[in-house]
Parts: structure tokens; C-alpha cells; sequence
């Protein structure tokens, strides 16, 4: 049998005045064909787990098309549509097709197609007859459409966030795929939509609420009729009316079944709303409790900088929180900026080279003013680096250009990188010569992604609501597009699984 291989994937967050555009997938991944295989067999993405599940079956995987960027603004208009072209000029040159493997994220906007996942798996569908299956994988941030589904054979999410399973999931999906096409079953999928935004401070799976509600499907699928079962927690930073969360349960051909265990599940998720507000802890309560932390650890705490997530879009420029280390004077304290015009000045100064600094603050009003400040160039790199083990994005190598080391007087280092780049990785600091044990506070621009990493060097961790384009308050944004209505937005809702 021959299985082609598709994957879109990338994270659009509204909120964000400037577009995502090709250069922005070209600097990530933008691949065709045998490129697909040499870029990611191997990989701890899911594209990798698909790869090695249909060799491990002895059926052919056919690489058709790859293409991953960064979380950003909403995709353009001349980016989707070249995407796409790209994408069914190397479909219709893969030759027949037994089914395909997609990897989808589920919460990519564009201008012409909010949701663009749900447009783009239609018009697969479309073009492949209805014995041929589609079988893909979602990330647990898809803000899941009934297009997604009525497009797929079955979905299958990622039940990790920090996504440490994608490729995990990948096998899950390759198996499911050939398992249908030689006859031994018969995929069903059902799908709920409860009415509640899931605060992303409240998104990490191995902590409550969500630990509760992950159990929960795993013990659905100890059920031998249940194929798989996932929870969509949904990103709310795209103002689009598929925005929330919900849930998808695939059955081996029972209907039935698969509406009662997904019912279940939108019903648990229902019922731990109030659990899903964020605590909201402010900056200068969150450095006082960091300190007293890592005092009392005698080792680092890293403090998430939830308005400035680059994992959810943000510019990686915020200085809100490196503003309030550097006036307090917090010693052994560490920030990364992303700023491009930070790095052209120290490499003008040159390695111990020491003057005035204006880094950070640029890309946009909720960035926080830029931080002045004298600082000595410790060191200069070129800013990439490899992540051997599984973390959160399944990337391998990284980029974040030329990079600099900076120290104050006052006590705050800054790394200052030329491209934004998610802190998914500790080589992002190791790989610059930082040790993470030297410092009492690392600010880390993140909410959940960045634990998988940073807890091999932290002893706590602090979730810090700061401005932004990611800020953890969803009062302080303006929707104009999401569901209504839609709990925590209106609290006075009456919903159930039975009344759907």
C-alpha cells in the first residue's frame, strides 16, 4: 500500500498586527518529496513517528509536503495560496494513493480562510475518493472545526503539553491508517464542543485540572472498541469562531459508543470550568516569591513571561519583567531578548566591550518600553545549536542568528538573539556559554512549553502574568470573531453533553 505524507503546521495568533509570511515557513521548514523524509525521519515530530510506523508495517510511505513555522500573526493571503499550490502540485505528482497521513495543527488562520486546517483537509478530501482514508494528528492547542472532522477518517491529538508524544501520536495515526486499509477496522469519530475557553496558565497536562481530565481518556481507552480518545484544550489567542475547547473520540464502528465516551468527555471539561481561570500572579509578587524560592531551593526558578509566550506568537521583545529585575537590581538574574539592532551593537562593541544598550520594546506598544541600560559584552556566537532529546515542538535544530551575552552591574545578564526563538531548548543558554545553576531567576518567555527543558535546571516554576499579545488575562483582549457564548467571557451558561 502506498501512504502519502501531508503536514501544514503553524499557530496563528490574531492579535498580532504583522502577517506570517513564506519567509517565515522557509526559515522553519518548506519541503517537498524525498526532502520531507531527510528532514524529519528520525525526529521526535510526528511526521518522524508516521515514517517509522509505515516502515516498521512495510507499507510505503510517499513524502508529498511539509511546512512548519513559528507561531506568528495570521498567515497572508499570497502565503496560503502559494502553500497550498505547492502543497497539491506535489499531491497530484505522487501518483495513486492507497490514504494519507496528515499532520495538521488546528489553530492556523489566514486571511482568506479562518480556518484554514478545516479548508485545506476539505479539499484533500476532495480529491481522494471516499475509500481511501484520511487519518491525522492534531496538537492539543486546535481550535477544532467540524470541517477538521467531517474531512478525516479520524483525528488523533497529542495528550502532552509540553508536547513530549507528537511522535508517539504520529505511530498511533500510521497504525490506525494501515490497520483500516487491510480491512481490520473500521474507524468512527465523534466530536464535542463544550462552551469554555481554557486559560492557557491552566493548560498543563501533568497538573490539575487537566491531569484529572487526561486520566479520564485513558481510561476510555483501556475500552478494546475505543481507538483513541483526545482533548482539545484550544488556543485563545485566534479570535475565530471555532475558538475553545473540545473533545474527539474515534471508535473501531460504533457510532454509539463514540458519542457517549466523547460526551463524557466535554462533560468532565464542563464540569472543572471554574478550575480553568488562571491565578494571574503580577510581576513584582512573582519576583518576591521567586526569590524566597530559589533561597529556600538553593537553586534557580524559572518565571514563565506568559505576555510575551513566543511558543503563542509573541515578539520575544517583551522587557516588562526585565525592566523590574534591573531597577530592583536582582542579582544573578536572566532574561532573553529577542532584538536584532541589540545584537548589531554589541558585536559593534566586540567581546568585553561595555556601553549603553536600548534592547527590547520594539516590535510593538504591549512590548513594554525598551530597557536602557550599561552592559558588558561577555560573548558573541552565531546562535545555533541542536536539542538531542524529545521537547515541546519536536524540533531538532535551532537558529536564532547572531547572538550576544550581555551583563549589567545591577545583576541581570541578557542574552539578546537576532531571531525569536521559543525557549524550548536549555542549549538555547548552555550553547552561549550560561549556566543555568549560576543564576536565582531565569525568565523564560513561555507558559507551559518551556518546562519540559527547563525543569532538568529549575526547582520551581512561576507563571507570570504579563502584558502582551499572549497576555494570561483574556479580559485585556478584544474579540470580534469567537463563539458566544462562551464561559469564562459569559459565566451565566447552561450546557450538557445531553443538551448539545
Amino acid at each position: 500500500m502506498r501512504i502519502g505524507i501531508i503536514a501544514l503546521l503553524q499557530e496563528s495568533n490574531t492579535f498580532i498586527a504583522q502577517p506570517t509570511r513564506l519567509v517565515h515557513f522557509e526559515q522553519q521548514l518548506l519541503v517537498t518529496g524525498e526532502a520531507v523524509r531527510e528532514q524529519l525521519a528520525g525526529t521526535h515530530h510526528e511526521v518522524g513517528g508516521m515514517l517509522h510506523a509505515l516502515d516498521d508495517e512495510q507499507a510505503e510511505a510517499v513524502p508529498i509536503f511539509a511546512a512548519r513555522a513559528l507561531p506568528y500573526g495570521v498567515i497572508d493571503r499570497a502565503t496560503i495560496e502559494t502553500l497550498l499550490a505547492r502543497m497539491f502540485a506535489a499531491l497530484a505528482a505522487a501518483g495513486p494513493l492507497d490514504g494519507l497521513l496528515v499532520a495538521a495543527h488546528g489553530a492556523t488562520v489566514s486571511e482568506p480562510w479562518p480556518d484554514v486546517d478545516g479548508h485545506w483537509l476539505g479539499e484533500l478530501r476532495s480529491q481522494l475518493s471516499p475509500d481511501k482514508p484520511i487519518i491525522g494528528t492534531l496538537d492539543p492547542h486546535a481550535n477544532l472545526s467540524p470541517a477538521m472532522v467531517e474531512a478525516c477518517n479520524a483525528l488523533v491529538a497529542y495528550r502532552t503539553n509540553p508536547h513530549l508524544d507528537q511522535r508517539a501520536r504520529g505511530i498511533d495515526a500510521a497504525r490506525l491508517i494501515v490497520r483500516t486499509l487491510r480491512g481490520l477496522m473500521r474507524p468512527t469519530m465523534a466530536a464535542a464542543y463544550p462552551p469554555l475557553a481554557i486559560n492557557i496558565e491552566r493548560q498543563h497536562t501533568a497538573e490539575e485540572p487537566c491531569q484529572s481530565l487526561f486520566r479520564l481518556a485513558d481510561r476510555q481507552m483501556a475500552d478494546e472498541r475505543v481507538l483513541t480518545s483526545s482533548i482539545l484544550l484550544g488556543f485563545p489567542y485566534a479570535d475565530v469562531p471555532e475558538m475553545g475547547s473540545s473533545a474527539l473520540v474515534v471508535t473501531d464502528d460504533d457510532s454509539a459508543l463514540a458519542e457517549q465516551m466523547v460526551g463524557q468527555l466535554a462533560q468532565a471539561m464542563w464540569d472543572s470550568r471554574e478550575q480553568f481561570i488562571g491565578e494571574l500572579i503580577g510581576i513584582d509578587e512573582a519576583i518576591d516569591r521567586g526569590l524566597e524560592k530559589a533561597r529556600a531551593l538553593a537553586g534557580p526558578v524559572c518565571l514563565l513571561d506568559m505576555g510575551d509566550n513566543v511558543g503563542g506568537g509573541a515578539p520575544g521583545d517583551g522587557t516588562h519583567l526585565a525592566q523590574a529585575l534591573f531597577a530592583r537590581k536582582i542579582p544573578r538574574s536572566l532574561v532573553v531578548l529577542s532584538d536584532p539592532e541589540g545584537v548589531a551593537q554589541a558585536e559593534a562593541a566586540g567581546e568585553w566591550g561595555t556601553c549603553t544598550f536600548t534592547l527590547g520594546g520594539k516590535a510593538d506598544r504591549q512590548s513594554g518600553p525598551p530597557l536602557v541600560c550599561e552592559a558588558t559584552v561577555q560573548g558573541l556566537y552565531d546562535g545555533q545549536f541542536e536539542e538531542p532529546h524529545p521537547r515541546h515542538g519536536g524540533i531538532k535544530s535551532y537558529n536564532q542568528g547572531p547572538t550576544a551575552l550581555l551583563r549589567t552591574d545591577g545583576g541581570l545578564t541578557i542574552l539578546v538573539n537576532s531571531r525569536r526563538t521559543p525557549p524550548f531548548s536549555l542549549r538555547q543558554l548552555t550553547s552561549c556559554g550560561i549556566n543555568p545553576a549560576d543564576y536565582l531567576l531565569i525568565v523564560a518567555k513561555g507558559v507551559n512549553a518551556p518546562v519540559a527543558a527547563y525543569r532538568e535546571a529549575c526547582k520551581h516554576f512561576i507563571r507570570v502574568n504579563t502584558p502582551g499579545c499572549t497576555t494570561a488575562d483574556l479580559s485585556q483582549l478584544v474579540f470580534q470573531h469567537r463563539r458566544r457564548p462562551l464561559f469564562p467571557f459569559e459565566r451565566d451558561i447552561e450546557w450538557s453533553a445531553q443538551l448539545r
